[in-house]
């Protein structure tokens, strides 16, 4: 096996061939460092690389191979942080000049599971600026780019660890995902991407976003997220929103298919624009899951309108996080960060209030959609991934920060806690990737990992490289 066959190789196959000492997880941990030292500075997914304590670890790992101690699933298995996650002794910056020197002295409660599991840590992924949009660009720590076409974006707000993934940089990537920043990136990069139940996944501390944001693995196979998901999952007492009782068997469950299962499929939700060389890949995706055993229907989600909800409420949640920031480090910081702010603080508590309820009620739209189906299918994006030094496509409306247009498909599912997953369908003419949806029922992790490991048993793609070499 090469060096590059060893970085592309599953998680779930590291595990095996390091507990039957095929392969050592120095050899594995070293591959992948190797290659991040050459191909980095090309897609610039990493920004803090901790070589050194990952080799340390790695070779701890090997000598517990080696005296037949018990081995966690993920034993010796690469895995990457977002960089809004807090890391124990290593610099935690959210792609912020503000915090360009923090070192935490905590892991995050996920962080510490999947060190647990055994998974050794090769450093942080790069995010926009405290992961306020839907790209791969920061002040601090630069673009992001797309290992398809370093012309174009990765998306974000987990830009780091899409590429990380896509372009062999570690075969596991913690993301997290507030309106869309796990499926947004894994879409545009042609890799597996899961935002989980809110709060299946314990964080700390909690975001203030009012209940958007969760933690999923990001991965090129589905089996390699639930055995990801499975090591994160679970309550923890830091995190009082996370849910109780014990998670699903992930990975034992994987493999029941989806014979009999009620699938909705909008093409648009109800009238989302959606460019033609998106839409086709996804409609073609679709008909598998007829083939799969699933009855699926077209459905036209009577889903309340939330656009204007959500940027207000975005706005004032960056500008109650953010806006004492300003007056020390306005010409620092994102400029649309800043116009995203600057909107944010002339919302009064009286509007906040009122979209709150907006936002509580929106859920008895979407409700009845899944009374009657299992899962709805939509497009991923509405638009393929599209230059680096862009906030929108150029043939869709400009903002000075309002990037949330192309990424409808998303943010409805952050506002509803609902699981929903992106999987690769294909790629437009142009050799970008393209990504479908799967949203489950409330708390239906297990569902949506079932449905997304049926399709990829119909329709593979771990296998496609990004042309970098």
């Amino acid at each position: 096996m090469t060096p590059t066959d060893l970085c592309y190789t599953s998680a779930a196959e590291l595990a095996r061939l390091i507990r039957e000492r095929v392969v050592s997880p120095v050899e594995v941990v070293r591959a992948v460092l190797e290659r991040i030292e050459r191909l980095n500075p090309v897609v610039n997914a990493y920004c803090t690389v901790t070589a050194d304590a990952a080799l340390v670890a790695a070779r701890a790992a090997e000598a517990a191979v080696l005296r037949g101690e018990p081995l966690g699933p993920l034993h010796g298995v690469p895995v990457s942080i977002k960089d809004l996650a807090l890391t124990r002794g290593v610099r935690t910056m959210a792609g912020s000049f503000i915090f360009e020197h923090r070192v935490p002295d905590v892991d995050a409660p996920f962080v510490r599971r999947l060190r647990a599991a055994g998974a050794i840590t090769l450093g942080k992924t790069t995010t926009p600026e405290f992961g306020w949009k839907g790209l791969g660009d920061s002040p601090l720590t630069g673009a992001t780019r797309n290992p398809w076409n370093t012309a174009t974006t990765t998306g974000g707000s987990s830009a780091g660890a899409a590429a990380a993934v896509a372009a062999g940089l570690g075969p596991l990537a913690q993301g997290s995902d507030g309106a869309g920043s796990i499926r947004i990136p894994a879409a545009f990069c042609g890799i597996y991407g899961l935002k989980p139940s809110y709060g299946r996944v314990p964080m700390w501390p909690l975001s203030n976003d009012d209940y958007a944001s969760h933690v999923g693995p990001m991965t090129r196979t589905v089996a390699d997220a639930a055995l990801m998901l499975a090591a994160m999952a679970g309550p923890d007492d830091w995190d009082r929103t996370s849910l109780e009782g014990r998670p699903e068997d992930y990975v034992g469950e994987l493999g029941r298919g989806i014979t009999g299962l009620r699938v909705a499929w909008s093409p648009d939700l109800g009238g989302l624009r959606v460019d033609p060389e998106v839409a086709e890949p996804v409609k073609q995706a679709v008909a598998v899951f007829e083939g799969l055993g699933a009855r699926v229907e077209e459905v036209t989600p009577g889903f309340a309108d939330t656009h204007d909800l959500v940027r207000l409420l975005w706005s004032a949640h960056q500008a109650g996080n953010r806006a004492r920031h300003l007056a020390e480090w306005r010409e620092r910081m994102d400029p649309g960060m800043v116009a995203c702010i600057e909107d944010g603080a002339r919302v009064s508590a009286v509007q906040y209030v009122e979209a709150r309820e907006r936002k509580l009620a929106f859920w008895d739209t979407v409700r009845p959609l899944f009374e009657r189906y299992d899962l709805l299918l939509t497009p991923a994006l509405s638009v393929a991934a599209f230059p680096v030094d862009r906030l929108n496509p150029a043939h869709w409306p400009q903002h000075p920060w309002d990037w949330i247009g192309w990424a409808s498909f998303s943010y409805p599912f952050n506002l509803t806690g609902q699981p929903a997953a992106v999987v690769p369908v294909g790629f437009t003419p142009a050799g970008l990737p393209v990504g479908l949806q799967i949203v489950g029922r409330r708390f239906a992790d297990l569902t949506v990992l079932r449905a997304s490991a049926a399709f990829e048993a119909a329709r593979p793609w771990a296998d496609r490289r990004p042309p970098l070499e």
